[in-house]
């Protein structure tokens, strides 16, 4: 790579206000916790690199607004607002919160574009709120920080637009004394009308997640599940005169993932699945809140038809442990957290479908009804490691018209974080992953990637206390191109109550 070459400047302009991003360990839905007020955030970034393609982990899981060529400009604002509403009284009990939220994008490259990953108003009752809109949200228990992302959503592509009513982190089953509480959510919404093959669709999600242990408890155990639908809308494959089953009598079915309705509208597709194509996955963890470290193990099992019903793809799923320790000490070295992780997709009930039992194959995020498949604007929804054909036909054939050329893979992933010298931050994320295509089309050999990021992070004087970012990330392997980059950036959060 000849130096002159990698270092030819490509800018990365980005302008933000606000504070969109859910961040921080996800050991429950949403990891946001809403207060009274202003939030702005603003940010100047430029990089340069080789080749022009963006290098994976720096535009994966970032809600779809960093594209996957690298741009020449990007400017961003955001603005949210929550305010307490109501009677003095209810203020004051901080009983009900309305808020709004917008962020734009706007990407500067060869095919320009305006994005908008967040645009929603909020109702909040206690702990429960109701928001219509597009609005960042990671599902799972899982580490959001240094992780992969959950398997079935992500945080990879652009929010969709939806209504949804939930709570707001775990609350207190009542007359549980505090040892069990539950965290949930239920939504519907629609996806792109620009499909490449379906139009129309709609989304039906929802979930629900249990934790044993109180408030003061060392030890807390969780588990529960996601569930998540396409359904509805026009394709032109194993349809009535182009038109997926709609209506109530069918969301009915969409929503408890009853076999079928008889009726004239369904197909024999239908009849030997499901309404609609149906995924999401059943997650359980373990966190221990040590006195210098905090540990939290967690275990996503994959579902999108009955094979996990009788552990046929039991060896599928994410499996992750968190470290975070909880003291620093002022050393010239040190490591806060560290995320170790296995995602495994290879076996999905394995390679023989039995067409009465709807078991094996099970061809994660493809479905023969919503070719499309589980994306959103050619984004993967769920993990980012199940990419769609487009990332590989540089290089690996194309599956028919399908959304995903590569749904086998196996992935270890390595995340973490730290400081020198007590003032300077320091992140790192490395994956390494094997790739096996499809059942049906196979790669010819099984090509081998790795990913990597590396960032350092300092607070400044300037700015009233800006905080400074350089990283640098890179691909290396026979899945994706080559490619490299650096990036520099200055941003400041503002907040106001």
């Amino acid at each position: 790579m000849h130096p002159k070459k990698f270092l030819k400047p490509c800018f990365w302009l980005s302008l933000y206000f606000g504070s969109g991003t859910v961040s921080g360990q996800t050991p429950h839905i949403n990891a946001r916790t809403y207060l009274d007020s202003t939030s702005r955030y603003f940010e100047i970034s430029a990089f340069g690199g080789a080749g022009s393609r963006t290098p994976f982990w720096m535009q994966a899981n970032q809600f779809g607004v960093v594209p996957k060529s690298r741009p020449v400009a990007t400017v961003r604002g955001n603005f949210e607002k929550n305010i307490r509403i109501g009677s003095e009284a209810n203020r004051k009990r901080n009983v009900w919160r309305a808020g709004i939220g917008i962020e734009a994008v706007g990407n500067v490259t060869r095919n320009s574009k305006i994005l908008f990953p967040q645009s929603y108003a909020s109702l909040r009752f206690k702990n429960w709120e109701f928001f219509a809109g597009r609005k960042k949200q990671y599902v799972g228990l899982a580490d959001s920080t240094l992780g992969t992302g959950s398997y079935a959503w992500s945080g990879n592509a652009m929010p969709l637009p939806k209504i949804q009513i939930g709570t707001i982190g775990f609350i207190e089953v009542p007359f549980t004394r505090g040892w069990l509480s539950f965290n949930a959510f239920y939504s519907d919404g629609f996806f792109e009308k620009n499909r490449p093959v379906t139009s129309g669709l709609k989304l039906h999600q929802k979930a629900l997640y249990l934790k044993i242990g109180s408030k003061n408890s060392r030890l807390k155990l969780m588990g529960g599940f996601n569930h998540q639908v396409q359904w509805g809308g026009k394709s032109p494959y194993y349809t009535k005169d182009g038109d997926l089953p709609d209506g109530f009598r069918n969301y009915i079915n969409v929503i408890t993932g009853q076999r079928y309705f008889l009726g004239e509208d369904l197909t024999e597709f239908d009849y030997n699945n499901r309404i609609g194509n149906h995924l999401g996955s059943i997650d359980v963890a373990i966190q221990y809140l040590g006195h210098d470290y905090s540990w939290f193990l967690y275990r996503q099992n994959i579902y999108e038809d009955g094979s996990l019903s009788k552990l046929l793809n039991i060896s599928d799923g994410l499996n992750g442990i968190s470290i975070t320790k909880n003291n620093a000490y002022g050393a010239n070295f040190e490591i806060t957290k560290v995320v170790f992780e296995f995602l495994y997709t290879k076996n999905q009930g394995g390679s023989i479908w039995e067409l009465g039992n709807v078991l094996g194959r099970d061809n994660y995020f493809n479905n023969g009804q919503v070719r499309d498949g589980w994306s959103y604007y050619d984004r993967t929804i769920g993990t980012a490691f199940i990419i769609p054909t487009s990332d590989t036909n540089w290089k690996w054939p194309n599956y028919a018209d399908s959304f995903t050329s590569n749904n086998r893979v196996s992935v270890v992933h390595l995340g973490i974080s730290g400081t020198f010298f007590n003032y300077l931050g320091w992140t790192t994320k490395v994956s390494y992953s094997s790739n096996q295509g499809t059942y049906d089309e196979p790669f010819i050999s099984s090509p081998n990637q790795f990913s990597g990021i590396f960032s350092l992070e300092r607070k400044m004087k300037i700015l009233g206390g800006a905080e400074s970012k350089l990283s640098f990330a890179m691909d290396k392997g026979k899945l994706y191109p080559n490619t490299a980059a650096i990036a520099f950036s200055l941003h400041k959060n503002f907040t106001s109550r």
